[in-house]
């Protein structure tokens, strides 16, 4: 019986360790500030007078 509360408890605690690890990799992923949408390279515009 013993063997049975051992591997009991170690699936219970894998569960709890894979959720607190789901949780924490959300709430960094949301602490991250966004990034600006800018370009790296920009273009002149042309005068269209010509």
């Amino acid at each position: 019986m013993s063997r049975l509360l051992a591997a009991a408890l170690t699936v219970a605690l894998a569960a709890a360790l894979a959720v607190g690890a789901a949780l924490g990799v959300v709430a960094l992923l949301q602490a991250t500030p966004d990034q600006p949408n800018t370009p790296l390279i920009t273009y002149e515009q042309a005068a269209q007078g010509s």
